[in-house]
This record gives structure tokens, sequence and C-alpha cells, in this order.
């Protein structure tokens, strides 16, 4: 028969439904999940088949048509083996566990039972949780271990508090109460059997509320409250019948005739007995057959029958070794499922952990993200006019007379200071995120400090210092190091000599420690006869943005992080700084380095000039004024240069000609800088295999992985003279 066409939707909605109303209405549920198991099939949904078939084996288990219940369960665990849906799995291994403890095969009800657990904690299911503690505890509960029944039905209760599931909350407080009744505790079984009352009825659980009903009656019995009793059980009952509910309405059956029994009521006893066995048969629930057959033994026992009373006792010793005894050995036998469930509930715990430890690292990348991107922009938009400010002054010199070259000097200090600090805060951070990395290179040691030295000598001059420079002749003339780095390094030591020294002298002395056939180590020593720090202070001395508070005046400065810079780039050499100072008499400050001895660079013996004049290169750059600088100190070397201003003028031009060079700066309009190298290496046209130079003030363009490849090198703003002309001899 074909239906009227359902979408997923549709689909979905009659699955919804038919578990919402399963409470009140189980024959309803029943017809709903046909329909929809009958759309899923016909409109090829694999994983609404399967969601139909579990539903539907659910609401079968509950009317007691076990079998079918069984055989849809396993059909579903097959389609979402299929979809490697484990949470599906875990669902449908539920429904056959509750075939199997409604039917006394708990050793299979806990194998099952478990192995949903295992997958309900690993996806933090806490509805699926407490419907699977709860009935954990109901088999811990008749095998005898009462302590373990009592902590699964509170995990239940704790479970569905979390998703705030008050029926759950009430399916657990019920068994509870009975375990407490049977410990005497009346008051705390009363307690919990009127909430679980209150909730059912709060929700509009019918078939929950006579199960509650059913768990009061006890009470009532034991409290000799018999009308009452009597009053819960017809009214469960009833509930029960109309739902269809097979396993409930056998225990009330059960329970009427201990409650007549109590009464002396026998007669009634016996027919409530029999009925409950007569129900109970068909559904194969043989525990509540055995409780019947004990007590009509009980009750002919009573009457003076003593053959038909041995005839029920003999029926129930069979079936309880037969059944009983038989279910418990196989249930010890796979208790070690309970450890095993115990070891999961630890795994699940250490997995949350590891969520909770990868929800913060995904916030620490998100804020790294973030404080990327604002390092990126604050680079470009301080370093760009910084670069004109600069490379301005340093041409301005060169056509100065005496008086304008000392303006300009103080220009060109008040400069580099700035940019210095700018770099200090752009340095620790790239350090701070792991991105930086030693670029060694052969260099010739001597010459290497005497720049460094004469770098901060007129910052010494103007406090009437003189720094001095002291190399032991052990040391070899060249090594493979990052200039860079140990310029960082030793700058920030000695600029913080000088400023903290008012009179007497700063210090760089080197000298060599150890050695051997291919390798030196040297310690260097910054010192100064400055004021001193105080011992107490040595432990923050190179943390970030920490200045000691007893020494420093605004009069010296900084950001308070050219110490924390140092301890990082020496950590980089995989050495470590330490300091001697005393307040009043000055400062040391030194570190050992491991390098590798190397042989002097040869010479080219073409001039740079003649070899870089007469190239043609491609400037792509958005800034007039550092264009224009640009263009200026590459006409002084002889090249000419065409300008860009976007960096989709710059892919069009690249069509037109071939250049020598290309330089790209980054943050641009209309196309950045890393798109246009891109499509300039990857599209037909004269440049695809030109040298591409990124010019960019931004510090963390080189970060960008995913675009590293399509340029030669990085260059920064402020122009570095010397590395765009080693650049251009590239070229």
């Amino acid at each position: 028969m074909t239906h009227p066409y359902c979408s997923a939707e549709d689909i979905q909605l009659l699955i919804d439904e038919a578990y919402r109303i399963r409470i009140h209405n189980l024959n309803k549920s029943i017809e709903l999940a046909k329909q929809a198991l009958s759309h899923s099939r016909e409109y090829n949904y694999p994983q609404l088949t399967a969601k139909s078939l579990n539903n539907l084996s659910l609401f079968y288990m509950i009317s007691g048509q076990h079998r079918q219940s069984i055989k849809l369960a396993k059909e579903a665990i097959e389609l979402y083996e299929q979809l490697q849906d484990e949470k599906g799995v875990a669902s449908a291994k539920y429904n056959i566990a509750g075939v199997y403890y409604k039917t006394d095969h708990y050793h299979l009800a806990l194998i099952y039972l478990i192995d949903s657990l295992i997958i309900f904690k690993k996806y933090q299911d806490y509805h699926n949780q407490a419907r699977t503690e709860k009935s954990l505890g109901t088999i811990y509960e008749f095998i005898g271990d009462i302590k373990s029944a009592i902590r699964s039905y509170q995990n239940s209760i704790d479970a569905a508090k979390k998703v705030k599931d008050n029926n759950l909350i009430s399916n657990a407080y019920n068994p509870l109460s009975g375990i407490y009744l049977k410990q005497g505790d009346i008051t705390k079984a009363s307690e919990l059997i009127e909430r679980s009352i209150r909730l059912k009825t709060e929700s509009g659980d019918i078939r929950g509320l006579a199960f509650a009903l059913y768990g009061r009656a006890k009470i009532y019995i034991r409290t000799g409250e018999f009308t009452k009793a009597e009053e819960d059980l017809s009214e469960a009952l009833k509930i029960h019948l109309d739902a269809k509910e097979a396993l409930g309405t056998g225990m009330a059956y059960y329970r009427k005739a201990v409650l007549y029994k109590a009464m002396g009521r026998l007669a009634d006893a016996k027919i409530e007995a029999l009925e409950a066995i007569n129900y109970s048969t068909k559904l194969n629930t043989t525990f509540i057959i055995i409780k019947c057959n004990y007590l009509l033994y009980e009750i002919y026992k009573q009457e003076n029958a003593p053959v038909v009373a041995l005839t029920y006792l003999e029926k129930f010793l069979q079936q309880k070794e037969a059944v009983i005894n038989t279910q418990t050995v196989k249930v010890i036998e796979n208790y070690d499922l309970k450890i095993k469930m115990e070891a999961l509930e630890r795994e699940a715990r250490m997995q949350r952990e590891r969520d909770e430890m990868m929800e913060k690292k995904e916030i620490a990348e998100k804020t790294a993200k973030m404080k990327q991107d604002f390092l990126s922009t604050m680079s470009h938009e301080i370093r760009t006019p910084l670069n004109a400010v600069i490379s301005i002054s340093s041409m301005l010199k060169q056509s100065s007379n005496q008086a304008d070259r000392e303006l300009i000097d103080s220009l060109q200090f008040a400069s580099d200071n700035l940019l210095n600090i700018i770099n200090d805060i752009l340095d620790f951070t790239k350090l701070d995120a792991g991105k930086v990395q030693l670029r060694m290179r052969p260099f010739e040691f001597s010459e290497l400090m005497r720049r460094i030295v004469l770098t901060y000598e007129k910052m010494a001059v103007e406090k009437g210092l003189k720094p001095e420079l002291h190399i032991d002749r052990n040391i070899w003339s060249w090594y493979e190091m990052d200039d860079t780095k140990l310029m960082q390094i030793l700058g920030n030591l000695i600029s913080n000599a000088i400023k903290y020294t008012d009179t007497g002298s700063v210090k760089l002395n080197i000298k060599k420690i150890d050695g051997d056939e291919y390798r030196d180590t040297l310690r260097f020593m910054v010192s100064d006869t400055g004021l001193g720090i105080p011992a107490d202070y040595f432990g923050k001395l190179f943390d970030s943005f920490s200045q000691p508070e007893s020494i420093t005046t605004r009069k010296q400065g900084g950001t308070g992080l050219g110490l924390a810079i140092v301890k990082r780039l020496i950590e980089l050499h995989q050495s470590e700084i330490f300091v001697k100072s005393e307040l009043g008499k000055g400062s040391v400050f030194y570190f050992d380095l491991r390098l590798k001895r190397a042989l002097p660079e040869q010479k080219d013996n073409i001039q740079t000039h003649n070899k870089i004049q007469s190239q043609h290169i491609l400037l792509a750059e958005d800034n007039m004024i550092n264009a224009m600088v640009a263009k200026k100190l590459l006409s002084n070397w002889g090249i000419t240069s065409e300008h860009a201003k976007t960096g989709l003028e710059a892919v069009e031009l690249s069509m037109t000609k071939c250049f020598d060079l290309i330089l790209m700066d980054i943050h641009m309009p209309e196309m950045n800088g890393f798109d246009a190298a891109a499509h300039i290496r990857n599209q037909r046209n004269p440049n695809s295999q030109t040298p591409i130079y990124a010019l960019t003030a931004d510090i963390t363009a080189e970060q960008q992985s995913e675009y590293v490849n399509y340029f030669n090198g990085f260059l920064r703003k402020p122009i570095e003279i010397d590395k765009l002309q080693k650049a251009l001899l590239g070229a």
C-alpha cells in the first residue's frame, strides 16, 4: 500500500509523538510507531527506520510482547551498526535487557545493560543513563546486592536530575522506597513513595503512577492500613489492565493476594494468586509465579490442607532451584561486568576531564587566533607609518648639513626607540606562543659584538658612560649564530645596564669556557655599576611586565618585557640566564651558549650596487608615503619599479610583463598580498616563477602556513636595508 508522501520531518514528528504518549496511551504509541516504520521504509530513511524499529521494540517490551520486542530490537541494532550510530545500538540493547530481566534472564539483562551504559556514559546521555541505572538496580536488588542496588538507584536519580526529568526521578524513588521498607525504615520508605506519586501525578504518567501506587500499597500492608492498600492496588490494577502493561498486571494481582491473606480473606487471596499465575505464565514472568506458589503454600497450610499445600511447596522449590538459583549463578559468573562498569565510571570521569580540557584548548586556540589577528592589525598599523619616518629620515640624513643632521639623529633615535618597544611586545607574544625558531648562519663574531655595542654607544654617551667590549683571544673568529636573536638578548641586557647606571661603567665580557673540535661554549657577561637589584626580587626579575618598584622611576621607562624576552630567547638556545647583584654596587647578568665554529663567508667579487642596478621590479603597496619611500630607495640603487596600489592591480600588472622581483605588501584593499601572490603563482603569466618577497609591517604574516610557500621570503617594515639588498641579489 502506498502512503501519501511523508518527509523526514513528518516521520520524526510521528516518532516523537509515539514516545511522548507512551506513558498514558501505549496502544496509540504502537499504532504511531508502526506508521513511522512503514513510512521510513517506503521512502528509504535508514536512520528513521532504525528509530521506528527501536521505539516499537520498546512499546512491545512494555506491553509484554517479548518475542516481537527482541526481534525488532535486533533489526534496529543491525541497522544502527550500518549507520555507525553507537547511541542507537545502546538504546536497542536497553530494550532487549528490559525483556530479559522481566522474564528472569538476569545474567543476559546485566550484560546488555552494562554494554548500553558504557555507550550512554561515553556520550553523556543522562536521560538513558537514568533509565539504565534504574534497571541495573532492579537486578542487583534481585540477586541480593542491596548496596549496589541503592548506588544504581541513586545514580539514576542523579542522572535524571541533570536533565530535569521528574518521571525518571520518580521511577528510581519507587524501588528505593521498597528497599527501605525491607530494612524496616517505614518513614523513609513512605517519604520516597509519596514523592514518586506526586511527581507521576504532576507529569501525567499514568503507567508510572500505577507502579508508584503499588509501592505505597506495600507500605500500607506493612502498617496494617488494609483499606488504603486495597484502594491503591485496585487503582493500579485497573491502570495496568487498560494500558496492557503485562508486568505491572501480574505484580498487582500477586500483591492483592498478599493483602487478602494478611486480612484473613483466604478465598479471595487464592483467586488473586491463581489469576497472577495464569497471567504470568502467558508472559513467562517466572519470578511472580514463584512468589504466588509460595503464597498458596502458606494459604493452604493455614487452611490445614497439607496435601495441596505440599503440592505448591514442591512447585515453589522446583522453580526456585531451576530458575532463581540458576540465574543467580549465571549472574555471579558474569559479575565481573560489575567491576567493568566501575572501571567504566572511572573512564567516564576521565573522558569528562578530557572533554573539559579539549574545551579549554578550543577556547585557548580561539583566544590565540583573536590575539594573532589583533597583533597582525596592530603591527601593521604602527609599523607602517614608522617605516616612512625611519626611511625618510635615513634618506634626508645623506643630504643634510651638520645642524640638520643632529635633529635627524634625534628623530631616528626616537623612532628606533619606539620601534624597539613595539618589537618587544610583538616578539614576546610570538615567544609566548612558541612560534619562534633559531635561524643559524655564519657570522664574524667580533664584528657582530662590536656592532651590538656600538648601537648603544649614543645612549651611553648621553649619560656620560662609554660601553666597553672585552673578547677572549681564544674565541674563534666565525660561528654559526642567529644574529637577530643574539642582538636582542645582548641589546636588552646592555640597554638595561645603561638605563640603570648613572656613573661608572657598562661592560660586555665574552670568554671561552669549554670547547672541542667543532664547537665552543662561550660565556657572555653584561656588568654594570648601577643601582643593583634587591635579592628578594630575583625570583620575579624575568617575569613579563615586571620591574622592581624600589629602583624604577619613569626616567628608566620601558615595557617591562625585556628580561622576559631575554630569558625565553636564551632558553631557545637550550641554556639559562643567571644574575648577581648588590644594591648600590651594580649587577652582572651572564649566560652560556654552545656555538658551532664556521668558516668565513666568501664575498661576491661583483659589487652589490653593480649587481642589483638595472633591475625592474613590481612594488605592491597601498600606502602612498611608503610607496614613495621604497621607490626612492630603489631608485638610489639604480632599480626601476612599477607601483601597484592594490593586490588586484599587482595581479593585472604581472600578466603584462616579466619582472626581476616582486615586493608584495600584505594588507591591501580589493585583494590582499596573500591572495595576490597565490594568483601570480597559480595562473599562467610571465611571473609565475618570479621571486616574490612580502614587504610587510605585519609580524604574523610568516605564520600563515597555507600561503608561506608562495613567497621566497618575508621582509619587515621598517625596511631593513641589508636584508632587502640580499633579496635583490638573489633575484
